[in-house]
């Protein structure tokens, strides 16, 4: 079972958990999500019309811890603490691996020095020791450790929840990517048309040559047949001439007297 399909199991889960609950009951669903091992997403769970409700009231701290855990990162938990309910274990390691998912989202080559200021690991192999296990084992990410250049480089991430506003932006890249798709394809077709053509030109030129090449080859066939007949005939009469010149200059016997 793929990560995208443990997902949606998950999320459909507290989903259903979170509308039948209402008020302080709602904290041990947030506490209970967020703290899950296979669970990523939360833009699902907060639109839940009982989690919305949590909006200014004395439980509103776990609306927006649900929102940390949907947007922010660690480093954000940290500059908050103070108004947030306390993380348990499972909370920080599961804030620490989102946080790697942000980073990711803008950068493919992620520096072994910025990951470990933004999640608080003081050495490298403390640091290698959780992307492999806690990142790439997970599914989240995978990528490359660059002991060398200190650095980790992304080949995949999965994305996380879409942050307010940041929807208009994504519609507009791919609105960009679209055109550039587009203006693309149209350059192909362009170069396939060109290279027909070319096809085209080269099997007229040629079909040029070899029916030139026939024509020299009759020509030359032609020339020959007529040469060789010229030269049957001359030795034809030069033979007649031989021989009749032959014939005149034969001596003739003398026939002698009958005694």
């Amino acid at each position: 079972m793929d990560i995208e399909q443990k997902q949606a199991e998950h999320i459909e889960y507290f989903v259903k958990q979170a509308s039948n609950l209402r008020g302080s009951s709602l904290s041990k669903v947030v506490i209970e999500s967020t703290s899950h091992p296979s669970l990523f997403a939360f833009s699902e769970i907060l639109a839940v019309p009982n989690i919305i409700e949590l909006q200014g009231t004395e439980n509103s701290v776990y609306l927006d811890l649900l929102r940390l855990f949907a947007h922010g990162t660690w480093s954000d938990y940290k500059s908050n603490a103070g108004h947030l309910p306390q993380l348990v274990p499972d909370q920080i390691l599961k804030l620490k691996q989102l946080t790697v998912l942000t980073l990711a989202e803008t950068n493919k080559v992620l520096p072994y020095d910025v990951l470990m200021q933004e999640l608080d690991v003081t050495n490298v192999r403390e640091l290698e020791d959780f992307l492999i296990n806690e990142c790439m084992y997970v599914g989240i990410v995978r990528g490359k450790l660059d002991q060398l250049r200190r650095c980790f480089e992304v080949q995949f991430a999965a994305g996380r929840d879409l942050r307010p506003g940041q929807l208009g932006s994504m519609i507009q890249t791919l609105t960009n990517w679209l055109n550039t798709s587009d203006n693309l394809l149209i350059s192909i077709q362009e170069k396939i048309k060109w290279a027909d053509n070319m096809s085209e030109l080269d099997k007229k030129h040629r079909k040029e040559v070899e029916d030139r090449v026939e024509e020299v080859k009759k020509s030359l066939s032609l020339k020959a047949d007529i040469d060789f007949r010229g030269h049957e005939e001359i030795y034809s009469e030069s033979g007649g001439v031989m021989d009749y010149e032959e014939d005149r200059s034969r001596p003739k016997r003398r026939r002698h007297p009958i005694a």
